[in-house]
């Protein structure tokens, strides 16, 4: 990381392009998921896509990680490595955490869905999670701190009974996957950056059914929950401008 970057025009509307890429490339994963289906198949899916569109996966031989999209199941936070072996089950609920490259510049972002029929509370998990995000958003306004970020985040997620992971964080995106600031999605003692117009960050609440402590796994790459419960991500590239903040990991209608 190298201080923070303030975007040109040009950068933006590259960001726009490998935005809109990479939401269709989660579009594609959304209605492939099934019961039965492998986090390899999901893996494979998602570079076939974003290969289609003459773009480069952000995740894939990043600080090693073995894969093009990060597939965590269950009790997995993020970064779950793709397997021939691990099967989706109804029931399960699953985050896919993906990033593309268009021209230099990167793009990134998680949803977390449901494998068929899933219980009361995994749904309410996952729709508090992605509320999680644009409470978030919305303090994502010039002027403000980074920490006005987190204190929404964890404001709504407390409100929701649920647990803010706290060992990991969201980040600036540009022209390197990860960049400065980092983004906590919780209350932190120091107000971080002043958030300014043409700042490009990710924004991605990890939110648990109990308590906000985790483990990873042997693998150097897997997080789960300590307590072992449900896990779900929520995450896009956003872009403060001097009025409302603007996703830029999605379709342009």
């Amino acid at each position: 990381m190298k201080g923070i970057s303030i975007k040109s025009q040009e950068e933006i509307e590259l960001m726009r392009e490998a935005g809109r890429i990479l939401a269709i490339t989660h579009e594609e994963l959304r209605k492939a998921l099934k019961p039965g289906m492998s986090t390899y198949d999901i893996d494979r899916l998602g570079e076939e896509v974003i290969r289609s569109y003459g773009c480069e996966p952000s995740f894939l031989n990043y600080q090693g990680y073995p894969a093009s999209i990060c597939v965590s199941v269950n009790e997995e936070v993020v970064h779950g490595i793709p397997s021939k072996d691990r099967i989706l089950k109804d029931g399960d609920i699953v985050s896919l955490d993906a990033g593309v490259i268009y021209k230099g510049y990167h793009s990134d972002s998680a949803r977390t869905y449901g494998i068929g029929e899933t219980t009361d509370l995994a749904k309410y998990l996952m729709e508090a999670t992605k509320q999680c995000f644009f409470e978030g958003m919305q303090a994502a306004r010039a002027g403000n701190h980074v920490r006005d970020i987190g204190i929404a985040i964890e404001s709504y997620a407390d409100e929701c009974g649920l647990g803010v992971v706290i060992d990991l964080v969201g980040h600036g995106v540009g022209k390197n996957l990860h960049e400065e600031p980092e983004v906590p999605n919780f209350a932190t003692r120091r107000r971080g950056p002043k958030l300014k117009a043409g700042m490009t960050i990710a924004i991605e609440p990890m939110i648990t059914l109990g308590d906000y402590d985790v483990r990873w796994l042997d693998d150097g790459w897997t997080v789960v929950t300590a307590d072992r419960s449900l896990a779900a991500h929520y995450e896009n590239t956003i872009l403060i401008t001097d009025s409302d903040p603007e996703i830029l990991s999605r379709r342009m209608e």
